[in-house]
């Protein structure tokens, strides 16, 4: 077998270089220093041409010309890797050996030698206990090692690696306390396993040198061959050398000691116990300053310092819980009454699983201070885990211990934290989670969410289960369709929909006005804000679904307050609707609808967004054209297929609404959503778009005060849509006094309390004709047939499909506007 490593066309004739004190052996990097004009030169010369120089023992010192018989037989074959310059006139050079080689004759020695070589071939035949003696020498480097043998860890790698008895042999040669004669007569040996039976003796003697006579009679009966035994008599000496030397306090065993004394009262599972034990002991056997020792001394600690069986003991009391869900929290009945069904069979079952629940509703509706409200009613540690943004798996899962640096996930690494296995968790915003090379966050968090798994979750990091069935778990999201559809289905969706007006009066006059004075240091100043004040910053300062807004605006009142008093002005003692006015200016936002008369080609749209529910203005026009649609205002896919579909309802039907055919052939139309820069998308506007087509193709106007949402089929059926509160918050604030809802919608109220639609009247169609019915100002004309008396049932009728078909050669019908 020849040598591992290997050059193309090797040249016949080499730069020679004579060491002195010194000898290179292959598949070894090391520096030369190098002095003299000769040296100097060749190195100049190796550089400009292949980088191969001839490195042989110079056997006599002292001496400018050197002769080929001054110089050994065998050498090495090297590549410079590097020259530089040192300020003392000489050179250094890095010499990667690559193989033995054998001057034959020398060429020239002006201005540097030249040399003549050829390769030593090195032929490995088949031998018994080849694979034992590789293994014996490798063994007994690490004892060398362990005596305390300086060595990086590269070189200790590649020892490790080396399986080839010739390559095993130069590696460990470099490192023996040798004479350089001694080194170049291993150099000259061929046979790659007499070169290694040489290292193994040189090996034996250097550690019968090291280790005194008392600890050798200790460790008697060492061979250096066999695991089991080798490794039995390696710890009797180690233990002979600490019972020599005495009590010690070296910072590594006290450590090991540390750790041993950790893993017994940490509380691990067996099998946990098991795994920290055996890397303790790998951890004994790794040089400290090694990189090997930071992973493994890190991964202990991190298994000596998690709650295996740490919990902390939950407070049943029902009452008391459910006192400090209502002092910290406005109504929520929903989400309170989950609660206290927890902890009523917690009382009965006490090693029930923790609940996995996902708070879903707009920003600032408290989802995520109810987690903190629940975790001091249970009398729990809180954490929180932002998952906004996060797109890396092992975030969740951690990462494999293959380098330094590693780490388990965020899961793990808050429970560390926390210091007990049975917290209120919360992951904040996982609707936000992302996606990349890097793996799915949302998959990995299957495990952790399900009640199945989660009691064995695999971290990559411990490499060990640990139990997550104690964790409570809340999620919070702004919209729920983000969320993969299976990590859905491991949890219960609990939805927080935004406050009423009268809902946000009561936390600004219960928590938003207290905390803002206490913030502000007017507590002490009997400020009092007046209702009044309080709902114009409602209705005139925010828009949105939740309070953080309000907040903001009643902190911002207190802020001037505050300057005002640092200027001697007076202290306001109450705080009314103009003092807002005069404090914040005129009000941002009208929640009046903003057509003042009824519009033809004008209806009004209820929409669910992030932020809660909005009214939007759906309008249509048209003029004379080649039958072309055309949508305008950011609409997504889904809204675009709606208006179509309306246009295509009301072309099957536009006899019965007393339109001519003619008109939709003659007609460009043009469907326009204001507040074009924002992107609008969703089913629901189907019907309004459908109801202010109607308008404008009859010329009658849609009435200003009725607001409609509902999805729109081809055969005119209203589909059922979601966010109801939402969007009936938003017509109340718009102004409007009557609201189109789907019929199949109608039971989802009973769960709204009753201010909510106070005021309001609801009218719930299942017909896209009742609707336009509801919505128009007065009733399409009603058309008589040529062939019969009968007049044409009205459009608003349920069964306009069946005489739709009738009209179908209806044409120059008269239109009233």
């Amino acid at each position: 077998m020849k040598s591992s490593k290997s050059i193309g066309n090797m040249p016949t004739v080499v730069p020679i270089l004579p060491l002195r004190d010194m000898v290179v052996f292959p598949n070894v990097v090391i520096p030369l220093f190098l002095k003299g004009a000769r040296v100097v030169k060749l190195a100049e010369s190796v550089v400009a041409g292949d980088n191969l120089v001839g490195l042989f023992y110079q056997k006599a010192r002292g001496r400018l010309n050197i002769l080929r018989e001054e110089m050994s037989t065998i050498g090495t074959l090297a590549r410079i890797q590097q020259v530089s310059k040192l300020e003392n006139g000489g050179v250094k050079a890095i010499a990667d050996g690559i193989c033995r080689i054998r001057m034959t004759k020398q060429v020239q020695s002006e201005p540097y030698l030249l040399g003549e070589i050829s390769r030593v071939e090195e032929m490995l035949e088949p031998q018994e206990l080849m694979d034992t003696l590789v293994k014996s020498v490798a063994a007994l480097f690490k004892i060398t090692l362990s005596l305390g043998r300086p060595m990086s860890d590269h070189s200790i790698a590649m020892i490790e690696r080396a399986d080839d008895p010739g390559k095993l042999a130069d590696l460990i040669a470099v490192y023996l306390p040798l004479k350089a004669e001694s080194k170049q007569s291993l150099l000259e040996i061929e046979d790659p396993v007499a070169r290694l039976k040489k290292v193994f003796f040189y090996l034996h003697a250097d550690i019968q040198v090291s280790v005194s006579p008392k600890v050798k009679d200790a460790a008697e009966g060492y061979v250096g061959i066999g695991g089991t035994r080798r490794d039995l008599n390696l710890r009797r000496q180690m233990r002979s050398l600490q019972r020599e030397l005495g009590p010690s306090d070296d910072p590594h065993s006290t450590e090991i000691k540390e750790f041993q004394e950790k893993i017994r009262t940490a509380g691990l599972t067996d099998d946990a116990t098991e795994i920290a034990m055996r890397e303790l002991q790998r951890l004994e056997r790794i040089p400290p300053h090694s990189p090997e020792y930071i992973v493994s001394r890190t991964y202990i600690e991190v298994l000596t310092s998690l709650p295996w069986n740490t919990t902390t003991e939950d407070n049943l009391d029902i009452g008391r819980a459910q006192r400090i869900l209502n002092e910290d929290h406005y109504n929520l009945e929903k989400i309170k009454e989950r609660i206290l069904e927890f902890l009523a069979v917690h009382s009965l079952k006490q090693d029930n699983k923790g609940p996995i629940l996902c708070l879903v509703g707009p920003p600032g509706v408290g989802k995520t201070s109810l987690g903190r409200s629940i975790a001091r009613a249970l009398g729990r540690k809180f954490i929180r885990m932002s998952l906004g943004g996060v797109r890396d798996e092992a975030e969740i899962r951690g990462h494999r211990r293959t380098y330094i640096g590693s780490m388990p996930g965020k899961i793990i690494q808050e429970l560390k934290r926390a210091g007990t296995r049975n917290p209120v968790f919360m992951l904040d915003e996982i609707d936000k989670i992302g996606q990349d090379y890097r793996g799915d966050p949302a998959c990995a968090l299957l495990e952790v969410l399900d009640p199945e798994q989660n009691f064995a979750f695999g971290d990559h990091y411990l490499d060990i289960p640990f139990d997550l069935s104690s964790v409570m778990f809340i999620a919070t999201a702004n919209q729920l369709d983000p969320i993969p559809a299976p990590l859905r289905d491991r949890m219960e969706v609990i939805r927080i929909p935004g406050y009423t007006d009268e809902e946000k009066q009561k936390i600004a006059e219960l928590f938003l006005v207290d905390k803002a004075l206490n913030e502000t240091g007017l507590a002490s100043y009997g400020i009092k804000f007046h209702q009044d004040s309080i709902q114009a910053l409602i209705q005139g300062y925010t828009r949105e679904a939740g309070v953080r807004n309000l907040e903001r605006k009643i902190g911002a009142v207190c802020r001037k307050i505050a300057r005002e008093i640092t200027q001697d002005c007076p202290a306001r003692e109450e705080v009314g609707v103009d003092i807002v006015r005069q404090l914040l200016g005129p009000p941002r936002f009208s929640y009046e609808i903003a057509e003042e008369t009824d519009q033809v080609g004008a209806a009004t749209g209820l929409a669910w967004t992030e932020n809660g529910g909005d009214i939007i203005f759906i309008e249509v026009t048209g003029f004379k054209g080649q039958k072309n649609l055309t949508l305008t205002g950011s609409l997504g896919d889904v809204m675009q297929e709606s208006a179509r579909a309306a246009l295509s309802y009301l072309r099957y039907n536009s006899a019965a609404l007393g339109v001519d055919d003619s008109v939709f052939s003659q007609t460009d139309l043009h469907i326009h959503v204001p507040a074009g820069a924002i992107p609008k998308d969703g089913p629901s506007a189907g019907i309004t778009i459908a109801v202010a087509l109607a308008s404008f193709l009859t010329g009658i106007p849609v009435r200003r005060d009725v607001a409609m949402t509902g999805e729109l089929t081809l055969r005119g059926r209203i589909l059922p849509i979601g966010g109801i509160k939402e969007k009936l918050l938003a017509a109340r604030r718009a102004g409007a006094r009557e609201v189109i809802l789907p019929r199949k919608n109608q039971a989802s109220l009973s769960d709204l309390p009753d201010y909510v639609t106070s005021g309001m009247t609801l009218h719930f169609v299942s017909e896209a004709s009742e609707a336009i019915r509801i919505a128009l100002t007065r009733e399409p004309q009603i058309i008589a047939l040529p062939f019969s008396d009968q007049p044409i049932l009205p459009f608003f009728t349920e069964n306009v499909q069946e005489y739709a078909f009738k009209v179908e050669g209806i044409r120059g019908v008269n239109q009233l506007r």
